[in-house]
């Protein structure tokens, strides 16, 4: 009652001053039903944490989109957390697994008017990131993850090219898992990792050393035969003349009519039969000095390419030797029915942007009952333990149950041979419907978007081109490692997708691949 009489002194004064007073009245009520609202608003927004322990190296984040979140994880559980602003309605962030790709201290938009994104991190090459910058309370980005200022700042020597970023649609969190087809590593096989890598590297050093010499060889072979053609072919034009000249002499000797004229023709046809035997015996020679010339080409060109061939093996060999050393990433799609491998090389990407990660490996998959779902999952090696690896699981896209998912899995055997007994802590296995998206190419990790939620900051952002994918031909070997790279169709998946009529469309730029669209 007494808050009932308070307010009704106020509104009696109100009447008094008239239709002004009202007025003011009137917006008082309306700010006072504002603010309670912006208030609850506000004060659900998530607040900055850090957790009370030492952290470790960052593995994972996890963005949440419903609950306007970010959290770090390292081997022990959250250390990071923090709130976001996504992006906004017609330009909302895309869910689903992504990795850093780049990182910039001081980042300054291109796309929207030199706008400051300090401590930018890349996590697609058509310029989603995580970044500083305002936080309202709500999504209100234009597809980027904004986090607060000081917190983007803090992290931003913690981070690492590569590390997992995972975008749900809902609140995510890992839950531990254990299941026979998760990487079981061998001790054995990791400590001969460094001596394995060292003894294939100096091979692929000889190999490499040895293809050159051959090429050399080779090309020496090339140039000394390459003017026996024109040599040749005078030769064989001065024997025709010659041969030309004894015709006529002997056209001249059955016309002659007297004594004298015979006698000069015959004098004539003496010597062109000494000028033709002459350049017969030239040609001949020449011929016969060229055919071991021409033997040399051919044996050099094929030893060049033996050498080649001993040099790629080898380089090959060498290169897996490496990145054995690396965690491992594993995706399995439902979509294409494969399998892709991709571990980070280190390798400054060519073009000044990002590092090379390695694609070598792509190989279908069997999925039992394939036409049924299997949802998103992302199975994580966070720590090592006295039996291998300690692994937990994120589910952003329900599906089929994790656990029911891996069983229905095959992986094959010599796929499992050559990476399961090297796995180390922050290798992944990603099991999911969807296809990978196109701007996953030689300079990301895993690049996937869940195809059942809005993508509008991924759509409205131009596409990078065509993957360019790294040749097969070695990684830092005495820098012969990556030294070209091709285009290819990759997996035949979809790139960004847009909405008609309820259904994704998918189309795939032909532009340039081009930097900073944002």
């Amino acid at each position: 009652m007494k808050h009932l009489m308070t307010m009704a002194q106020p509104t009696k004064a109100m009447r008094r001053r008239g239709p002004p007073g009202i007025v003011t009245l009137a917006a008082m009520a309306v700010l006072a039903a504002v603010a309670p609202a912006s208030a609850a608003k506000q004060a659900r927004q998530p607040a900055e944490a850090v957790a009370q322990r030492q952290a470790g190296e960052p593995i994972m984040a996890i963005v949440s989109i419903k609950s306007q979140q970010v959290t770090f994880y390292d081997a022990d559980g959250w250390i990071l957390r923090a709130p976001v602003s996504t992006g906004t309605t017609g330009r909302e962030t895309p869910a689903g697994v992504f990795a850093i790709v780049e990182k910039d201290k001081d980042h300054r938009s291109t796309m929207y008017d030199d706008a400051w994104m300090p401590n930018m991190q890349r996590i697609t090459w058509n310029g989603i990131a995580l970044h500083g910058g305002p936080l309202p309370g709500y999504a209100a980005s234009h597809g980027c993850v904004r986090m607060p200022f000081g917190f983007a700042e803090n992290l931003f020597d913690k981070t690492y090219i590569g590390m997992r970023v995972i975008i749900s649609p809902h609140d995510s969190v890992p839950t531990e898992i254990s299941h026979p087809s998760l990487f079981v590593p061998k001790p054995e096989a990791i400590a001969a990792v460094p001596r394995q890598a060292d003894k294939l590297s100096l091979e692929a050093e000889e190999a490499t050393r040895a293809a050159d010499e051959a090429k050399k060889a080779a090309s020496i072979a090339a140039k000394e035969a390459a003017s026996l053609p024109a040599a040749l072919r005078k030769l064989e034009q001065q024997k025709s003349r010659a041969d030309a000249e004894l015709a006529f002499a002997d056209k001249m000797l059955a016309n002659a009519k007297t004594d004298q004229a015979r006698a000069k023709a015959e004098e004539l046809k003496q010597k062109a039969a000494t000028k033709a035997a002459d350049a017969t015996t030239l040609l001949d020679t020449a011929k016969a000095a060229a055919q071991p010339k021409r033997d040399a080409v051919a044996a050099t060109k094929d030893a060049a390419k033996a050498a080649a061939a001993r040099k790629t093996e080898a380089v090959k060999a060498a290169t897996d030797a490496k990145l054995a050393g690396e965690p491992v990433s594993v995706y399995i799609s439902r979509s294409t029915q494969k399998l892709y491998v991709r571990r980070n090389t280190h390798k400054p990407a060519p073009d000044g942007g990002g590092e090379v990660f390695d694609t070598s490996i792509e190989v279908p998959v069997t999925i039992r009952n394939p036409e049924q779902p299997l949802g998103t999952h992302i199975f994580t090696a966070m720590a090592k333990t006295d039996t291998g690896l300690r692994w937990s699981v994120v589910t952003i896209e329900n599906g089929d149950e994790a656990r029911n998912a891996l069983d229905r899995i095959t992986i094959p055997q010599d796929v499992w041979d050559r990476i399961g007994p090297t796995a180390l802590p922050r290798s992944s296995i990603i099991i999911s419907d969807e296809p990978l998206s196109a701007e996953t190419n030689y300079r990301t990790e895993f690049v996937a978007v869940l195809s059942d939620q809005p993508q509008g900051g991924f759509i409205t952002r131009k596409p990078t081109a065509p993957a360019m994918i790294a040749s097969d031909d070695g990684w830092d070997n005495g820098g012969n490692g990556f030294g070209f790279f091709y285009q290819r169709d990759p997996y035949v998946q979809p790139a960004n997708p847009r909405r008609q009529r309820g259904q994704y469309q998918y189309y795939q730029s032909t532009q340039p691949m081009q930097r900073n669209w944002w």
